[in-house]
């Protein structure tokens, strides 16, 4: 280790019952007896994952006992990222694996929303709604490959909807309700799918959101849709529809049936289509596989979130996020999901605090941006709530700042596993994140997941320790997208990840350090990177800096290169309501950028706005709000259909219009 690395300061550290208790350390015990492999730590088990990586991934197959219905007759094919094949001749069901778990202890789902109490579904109760769906799919002629898409809140019917169409070998999409109609036909229209899965309306921060015309035009806009089945959510005692011709969700799971059938389908048969929130175009339809995503979902809740049976499992988050997919995955470890439906902050901060003492969560998962919120508004849920049943608090979605990494341990608990993650919708999982074995340092994730050999490159492409550089994969893991949908030739495939590094390097765009003792800090993304005279910053610097001043309730920063080599590098305030922008406040800003870090962070200009853009799935708008002060049109710049809050662009949009006539 360099002599002048720094060494943060440790938060936490696991004790021995906690290690031994793990399932990851049964894992290395496993591996001793069955491949007489002795493994001490977490860095010889994760060296040799992505060193063995067919061994691995078959190690995986076997620790987990996966039910396949055909032998597999190769684990991993030789071909180049991303034309690799895994375990030819296999045949399997995502859904079979769930119910493999199936209990009378324990229940399947916890519930609760705006609306209703909490509610508890039994495992006896959950299969036999999925397998009456299932029986409703195969009567409306819903067949193996078929796409069944679903509008749909993060309440149990999407669960159910979820099971029942992979558990046939159908293909299963999703759109959270607040998705705009353009949107949601952006996304489905792209699959064709054959039966519509949808709600009447839901209620977010205590307004009512009806939605029965966005159904009737999304059904009129795709000419595949042959059956919809509606969904009275918003109305709960409704037993009529306002979509014609669909039917009700209760008439669709009313035939009582005996025993699920589950659909053996290949290894690289598709599971879901997820969507990113690209800036440009239509969206990219990832598709990812049962077997791919079985394989890595056993491995990331059993080692790096160390769900056990009968654990309760959380994680904020709506149905257009690939965390809720992620969620389901609990599933597979018999653990109980706790779902929640509705505003974090509604009627106030403390609401998911006060869900987590009612519903006995043991594992707590969020947003960074929440944990920031809590922080801010001070919030003290160790105080005011017994939090005695939380032993993990996980965060993703943006990177969490070294300041509330601290403030989870002084103001949530105190002996608590803070394992934090960050993968993206390109993988449905993680590529970094927790692990029982290792200590937890003020702003690092704890280490890079098993089987996933994620580097930090320099500019000439060198893996580089305690050094920023991009984040690449340089070796396959089994839940990369099989293909995008409808993408000729994989043409936006090889464009999203493979075009930088030859070789089939995996880049994903985002700025990283992989530290010697092996955790890691992300900066944000590398493409809204601030280029700063040849210095990068990421942006996750500025805002750790800007978070801390009560004043400023959110901000956004971008950097741009002129001509003559000038830069503009202008800063986004939302100002808490009363405060002026005045010299004063300006002033602190700058000097706390300053004293922070460098005078390269201190802004040419700080701009107040009444609200910065974001993606549903809780994205600043970094690089199309940049896009948009080059001049390119909105049209081009930014997916408006994906926003959280379109009307936000309205400022940049008129603020482009003087930033180009002046520069």
């Amino acid at each position: 280790m360099d002599k002048n690395v720094v060494i943060p300061k440790t938060l936490w550290i696991p004790g021995e019952s906690f290690i031994k208790n793990s399932n990851l350390y049964h894992y290395k015990n496993w591996l001793q007896s069955n491949y007489d492999l002795y493994l001490e730590d977490y860095s010889q088990i994760w060296e040799w994952s992505v060193t063995n990586p067919a061994v691995f991934w078959e190690s995986i197959w076997k620790y987990f006992d996966v039910i396949s219905h055909s032998p597999y007759t190769e684990i991993m094919s030789d071909d180049e990222m991303p034309g690799i094949q895994w375990f030819k001749g296999s045949t399997l069901n995502y859904a079979e694996h769930v119910f493999r778990s199936k209990n009378d202890d324990y229940p399947a789902i916890i519930f609760k929303s705006e609306q209703q109490e909490l509610t508890e579904i039994s495992w006896d109760e959950l299969y036999s709604k999925v397998a009456a769906f299932q029986a409703f799919l195969k009567n409306a002629g819903v067949k193996k490959g078929d796409r069944v898409v679903a509008f749909l809140p993060n309440i149990p019917e999407a669960t159910i909807g979820f099971l029942a169409t992979i558990s046939i070998g159908a293909v299963w999409s999703c759109c959270s309700p607040d998705f705009g109609v353009n949107s949601v036909v952006d996304r489905f229209l792209q699959i064709e799918p054959k039966v519509l899965i949808a709600v009447d309306g839901y209620q977010y921060n205590g307004k009512p959101y009806p939605k029965a015309e966005e159904v009737n035009e999304i059904k009129q806009r795709i000419d595949s849709i042959e059956t919809v089945v509606y969904v009275p959510y918003h109305d709960m005692e409704s037993t009529e529809s306002d979509v014609s011709g669909c039917v009700l969700w209760e008439k669709a799971i009313e035939e009582k049936v005996d025993e699920m059938i589950f659909e053996p389908v290949p290894f690289e048969h598709p599971i879901w289509v997820l969507y990113s929130s690209g800036t440009t175009g239509i969206p990219k339809a990832i598709t990812h596989s049962h077997g791919g995503v079985l394989l890595e979902h056993f491995k990331y809740l059993a080692f790096h979130n160390d769900v056990h049976t009968g654990e309760r499992f959380f994680w904020f988050s709506t149905t257009g996020w690939m965390m809720w997919n992620f969620v389901q995955a609990a599933l597979l470890k018999g653990a109980t999901i706790v779902l929640y439906d509705g505003s974090p902050g509604f009627p106030d901060l403390n609401l998911l605090w006060e869900f987590a003492v009612e519903a006995k969560i043991n594992h707590f998962g969020t947003s960074a941006p929440y944990l920031i919120a809590c922080q801010k508004k001070g919030i003290e849920p160790k105080r005011d709530f017994d939090l005695s049943s939380i032993r993990s608090v996980s965060s993703t979605g943006a990177p969490l700042p070294p300041e509330s990494f601290e403030w989870v341990y002084d103001h949530i608990k105190e002996n608590v596993w803070l394992c934090s993650m960050s993968g993206g919708t390109d993988v449905c999982t993680a590529f970094i994140g927790g692990c029982p074995f290792e200590p937890v340092y003020v702003g690092e994730i704890q280490c890079r997941a098993l089987g996933c050999k994620l580097l930090s490159y320099n500019e000439l492409g060198e893996p580089v320790t305690d050094e920023v550089g991009e984040m690449v994969i340089t070796e396959a893991i089994p839940s990369m997208p099989i293909y995008f949908w409808n993408d000729p030739e994989n043409q936006r495939y090889l464009a999203s990840y493979f075009e930088m590094y030859p070789g089939g390097i995996w880049r994903h765009g985002d700025w990283v350090r992989v530290t010697s003792r092996g955790s890691i800090v992300i900066y944000g993304r590398s493409d809204a990177t601030l280029n700063r005279h040849g210095i990068r910053i990421g942006t996750s610097e500025i805002y750790r800096a800007i978070d801390k001043i009560e004043a400023i309730k959110d901000s956004l920063i971008i950097n741009l290169e002129l001509s003559g080599g000038r830069h503009f590098m202008p800063l986004f305030v939302v100002k808490e309501k009363g405060t002026p922008l005045d010299d004063s406040l300006k002033n602190k800003i700058n000097n706390q950028l300053r004293s922070e870090y460098t005078p390269r962070h201190v802004p040419d200009e700080i701009i107040a706005v009444d609200e910065i853009p974001y993606t549903i799935s809780g994205k600043k708008l970094e690089a199309p709000v940049k896009k948009i002060m080059m001049g390119i049109p909105v049209e081009k710049a930014a997916n408006v259909d994906s926003l959280k809050n379109p009307k936000s662009l309205e400022f940049f949009i008129e603020f482009a219009k003087r930033f180009i006539g002046e520069f």
